[in-house]
């Protein structure tokens, strides 16, 4: 009888820290909803990335799920209400990533403050932009973050090392939290705030109903004008319409996203031609030292929780 399914790709490492357990392992299954469901009854355990969707008729032949391992930290993949109902425990992997996330933040903010690494083909073909690339320093700016949990204080960390003023709102977090002076930030009571002061605007909160569209046409039109904006969250966060109208009229300086309402983008996406916008493919927490800490973790986790449980 299978103990665990792992319907995506698990680190070498992980797959060693489930020694004894009985795998059924197939890192596309997760493309294969209807055999995923078949496989469920009598399973115990269960360990995803982002991309299997932990619900419907997964979750109903799950009669015997006992718990489930998030490869990463977002859940908006997995019914977490569904699973907190019949006591199946949910186990993301938080701090895992946070690092390689708020490094890949700040390579982005270089990026779009700097304007100058979109050049190297016109180089490499005799151009000589150089009086056209004037950039602008990351040092004293001020650098908004959107959420201050793992990732947020990783970046703070970072930021913090760079010179720049750290601005920072989350509604979870009082005011009166020593949290803030501990990360050298100064904590925000509202988000309309954050936007109007912020030169850099990173975003590192979940997505659900409270959040979806948190930056729409409204917000992004009170963000200054020089300003650049980062998500490296979830996709549905920054409305994507709002945003590429802001960018073609020049109301906002640039924009960097890693994630995005559908993925992979679709061939009529609404990204082409748009100005001062740099695209990544969902990779802020692709390193190998990230991935090997995710998989690690998780594994452990789903390791103790049928121990503890049988």
């Amino acid at each position: 009888m299978t103990d665990i399914i792992i319907s995506e790709y698990i680190d070498p490492a992980g797959l060693a820290g489930l020694k004894g357990f009985d795998i059924h392992y197939d890192q596309d299954l997760w493309q294969k909803p209807d055999e995923l469901a078949a496989l469920m009854p009598g399973v115990p355990g269960m360990i995803v990335r982002n991309q299997t969707q932990v619900r419907g008729a997964v979750l109903e032949a799950a009669d015997q799920l006992k718990c489930v391992g998030r490869l990463g930290v977002g859940l908006d993949n997995i019914d977490t209400d569904a699973c907190a109902a019949r006591d199946i425990a949910v186990f993301p992997a938080t701090g895992a990533n946070s690092d390689s996330v708020a490094e890949l933040a700040i390579g982005g903010l270089f990026v779009l403050l700097r304007n100058a690494y979109h050049e190297t083909e016109n180089v490499i073909s005799g151009g000589w932009p150089r009086m056209q690339m004037m950039g602008r320093e990351v040092m004293g700016k001020k650098l908004g973050i959107v959420g201050f949990g793992a990732i947020g204080r990783a970046l703070a960390w970072r930021a913090n090392g760079l010179g720049m003023e750290v601005l920072a709102w989350d509604p979870y977090i009082d005011q009166s939290s020593p949290l803030w002076d501990k990360h050298r930030v100064t904590g925000m009571d509202n988000l309309e705030s954050l936007i109007i002061r912020s030169d850099a605007i990173s975003i590192h909160v979940p997505l659900n109903d409270e959040t979806r569209d948190m930056f729409d046409a409204e917000r992004l039109n009170m963000m200054k004008p020089d300003a650049v904006l980062l998500n490296l969250a979830r996709g549905g966060i920054v409305n994507e319409a709002d945003l590429v109208a802001v960018l073609r009229a020049q109301k906002l300086a640039g924009a960097f996203l890693d994630s995005f309402d559908i993925e992979p983008l679709t061939a009529d996406n609404i990204f082409k031609d748009v100005p001062n916008l740099l695209l990544t493919p969902h990779v802020g927490a692709r390193t190998e030292e990230a991935d090997h800490r995710v998989c690690t973790m998780i594994a452990d986790a789903v390791a103790t929780c049928l121990k503890d449980t049988t």
